[in-house]
């Protein structure tokens, strides 16, 4: 695939290429692409590490005039840009919270033996957080912002004969107090996708990607806490009318999974003809790896991880997977 890659990229004939590939060769296809003057959209993940990525990333700043995107298709679906707008404009205030449950990326074990590179540590670099979960991941993270420290309790070939992750729990602390939750796994048939997002001017829920509902307080959490009289509390914790307390709007968006692709790539090509702005800059990809692989490192060590981690450590523990893997084999 080299040898015909490296071909066609010199031909003069390519204008731009999609990295399709084994997860591994994202960042090495997308620096050759730039390398030769070509723009790049690469799919995700960025890569496995973000070590690689980093390079990658620098490599594209000195390709300024060049197209770098990434393909986090789910960030053109309007309920999550709705979401981003209300957290951005401070309608729910400072963000105290945020719990994500997206337990519902099932996969049978048939779906891990049709390909030998499938759930891999050498040939894919992880499970779950590396095939279906980046895309929660990025969404989470470019509303929420990058956490500073994140501690895992990861479950490794828990339900599927397979050496990498199927069952993750991460817990976030974003450095100002406010905290996440992030819990996914393949081995629910039944399933849940929930967003919840709390601030101290309201709260923000997120029912299968597809209905959102905003409660905003009248007063803030702190106001409420300094004035209301036990008497109110009571009445409020048992029940009580709560329409003096919030307001709630609830919207429903229709499905646009299969222009989601689609979109990204038409947002590609008009950032190339006509400079429209990027939905998905290839350089915000190593957002998400550094994310998944502070959650794998954690777990590795059995501690709370910092952010930035060590690139060099995290790349020494994953090395020490793939020669296990390879020796089990």
């Amino acid at each position: 695939m080299g040898a015909v890659y490296h071909e066609q990229s010199e031909s003069g004939e390519v204008d731009a290429v999609v990295t399709t590939v084994p997860h591994y060769l994202h960042p090495e296809m997308g620096i050759e692409a730039l390398k030769r003057d070509i723009h790049a959209l690469l799919e995700k993940p960025a890569g496995v590490y973000s070590k690689q990525v980093k390079e990658l990333n620098e490599f594209a700043a000195s390709k300024p005039d060049l197209t770098f995107a990434i393909m986090f298709n789910q960030r053109t679906n309007s309920l999550y840009q709705k979401v981003k707008e209300i957290v951005d404009n401070g309608e729910i205030g400072d963000l105290r919270r945020a719990n994500w449950i997206i337990t519902s990326w099932w996969r049978p074990q048939s779906y891990y033996d049709q390909s030998a590179w499938r759930a891999t540590w050498g040939e894919e670099g992880g499970g779950v957080l590396v095939n279906q979960a980046p895309h929660q991941i990025d969404l989470m993270q470019w509303i929420c912002g990058m956490p500073k420290k994140v501690y895992s309790n990861v479950k490794y070939g828990y339900q599927r004969d397979i050496a990498v992750e199927d069952e993750v729990t991460a817990l976030f602390d974003y450095g100002d107090g406010a905290t996440g939750s992030f819990i996914t796994c393949t081995h629910d048939p039944i399933g849940t996708d929930r967003f919840e997002l709390f601030g101290d001017k309201g709260k923000i829920i997120v029912d299968n990607s597809k209905k959102v509902t905003i409660k905003r307080l009248v007063k803030s959490e702190q106001e409420m806490s300094d004035n209301m009289t036990m008497m109110e509390v009571y009445n409020l914790v048992q029940g009580g009318d709560t329409d003096e307390m919030y307001t709630e709007e609830a919207i429903e968006f229709e499905s646009n999974w299969q222009e989601q692709h689609p979109n990204v790539m038409r947002n590609f090509a008009a950032n190339i003809l006509v400079g429209e702005e990027l939905l998905a800059p290839g350089a915000e990809g190593i957002n998400g790896v550094t994310v998944a692989n502070s959650i794998h490192l954690s777990s590795w060590l059995e501690k709370e991880v910092e952010l930035p981690i060590d690139e060099d450590l995290f790349l020494e523990e994953l090395n020490k997977k793939i020669e296990a893997e390879k020796a089990a084999n």
